[in-house]
């Protein structure tokens, strides 16, 4: 009888690892893929606005890896007439994640995962009111009316998805760290300001736009680490102008407890840090990046890069008294200290980098999108990079096509699967 029940077992295994929906089959991974056929939104003056916008973040599915999970972020705009503004194209639009799978070499929406606040009602993308998150971010809507603050208003960057299923999402308002349950309900909000579990108040001093970026989770699913976009303007954008110091923080979900390291940008004139993904609990690949077009003529000048960091032996510089301004050396903020130079006479090591990728140069073709955004490790050997593709649009004051120079083609979301020349250690 054992025997017999033995090869049931035996028979039953073989016969799932022929069946096509089996989860758990090797998957096959293309050079790149392109999203397949994004939704028309909205129709600017003949300027099409499209459900795209997914390549914020992209995370794997833990249980079946031909499945990935894409994050938009707070929906189709433009540069605004004024300073530090925006227009709105779909004030309504909900920030949400994607549910995409790879069939036969093509990525394939399979489901949309809408955000929703605590008490269940659609997340939108406009800026939050001062003193919650807002830094005096301007909306508008195509006809120039000046939109309201939304409290609960996310500008969605950052994703990771915990072992349980449940995702965790930061931002480039607040910044705020989001946990979402499977359906997308808010289970807990966490940031600088009024919240129970709280990130160090510091973190508020962040640049318009230039937020929470990056968002991942430990393997053991113990700690998210987060890394800012660009040096906080701390005390002001005066004062650190020109610096190249970016925080990461990290927290510990279990006790709240948060630490501070600085990762060094490499020149100030950058759009900085894109992602986070983690390799193990302590090494991280970080994706730094302009904002540039790549074509034949240009692309030695063009920076996507992705380095590998590791947290052991960089100095904690988290400040005890949880001050606006964080921790201060000889009375400067730690963005005054400015770069490697600064922080040495200030005894404080940052994390260690290491170039892994070279998106301009270790390519079998020109990577030809200006927002190289989101980053997951496959495996040792394999890293996955999506686009953010604004929806299809851009422009400043009017909307426009968003058009690649290289291929005369509207942007659109897409995964490039890479090879990397040493694996990751």
């Amino acid at each position: 009888m054992r025997k017999k029940l033995l090869s049931m077992v035996v028979l039953a295994a073989l016969c799932a690892c022929n069946n096509d929906d089996n989860p758990f089959k090797s998957v096959s991974y293309p050079d790149m893929t392109e999203a397949s056929e994004p939704k028309i939104i909205n129709d600017i003056n003949g300027v099409k606005v499209y459900n795209g916008g997914y390549g914020s973040s992209l995370v794997q599915d833990p249980q079946d890896k031909s499945i990935f999970y894409m994050l938009t972020d707070r929906g189709p705009n433009i540069d605004g007439p004024v300073k530090d503004s925006k227009v709105f194209s779909n004030p309504d639009f909900t920030p949400q994640i994607g549910k995409f799978q790879l069939k036969d070499g093509k990525l394939v929406q399979i489901g949309t995962i809408l955000l929703k606040n605590a008490a269940g009602k659609n997340l939108t993308g406009l800026p939050n009111p001062i003193g919650s998150g807002g830094t005096g971010e301007i909306a508008y809507d195509t006809k120039g009316n000046v939109l309201s603050n939304d409290i609960d208003g996310l500008d969605s960057e950052g994703l990771a998805i915990a072992p349980d299923g449940t995702f965790w999402v930061s931002d480039e308002y607040g910044p705020h760290i989001i946990h979402f349950d499977k359906n997308g309900n808010t289970i807990e909000k966490i940031n600088p300001f009024n919240t129970s579990r709280k990130i160090p108040k510091v973190f508020a001093k962040r640049r318009p736009n230039r937020g929470m970026e990056g968002l991942c989770i430990t393997p053991d699913g113990k700690t998210l680490v987060g890394i800012m976009q660009f040096p906080l303007y701390n005390p002001s954008s005066t004062d650190m102008k020109g610096s190249l110091i970016i925080r990461i923080i990290t927290f510990d979900i279990a006790s709240g407890k948060t630490q501070q390291f600085v990762y060094l940008i490499e020149n100030k004139d950058l759009q900085a840090v894109s992602e986070i993904a983690a390799i193990d609990n302590n090494s991280f690949l970080v994706l730094e990046r302009d904002g540039e077009y790549a074509t034949s003529a240009n692309k030695g000048s063009v920076f996507k890069k992705v380095y590998k960091i590791e947290l052991d032996g960089a100095t904690d510089v988290s400040d005890p008294n949880n001050g606006e301004n964080g921790k201060l050396y000889n009375g400067k903020s730690l963005e005054q200290l400015m770069n490697l130079s600064g922080l040495q006479q200030n005894n404080i090591v940052p994390v260690k980098k290491t170039l892994v990728l070279d998106l301009m140069t270790d390519l079998n073709t020109i990577y030809p999108h200006d927002k190289a955004e989101g980053i997951f490790v496959i495996d040792k050997n394999t890293i996955a990079i999506s686009n953010d593709d604004d929806f299809g649009v851009t422009g400043s004051g009017k909307y426009e096509q968003k058009i690649l120079p290289s291929s005369n083609t509207i942007d659109r979301n897409t995964i490039y699967f890479i090879k990397l020349k040493k694996p990751l250690k």
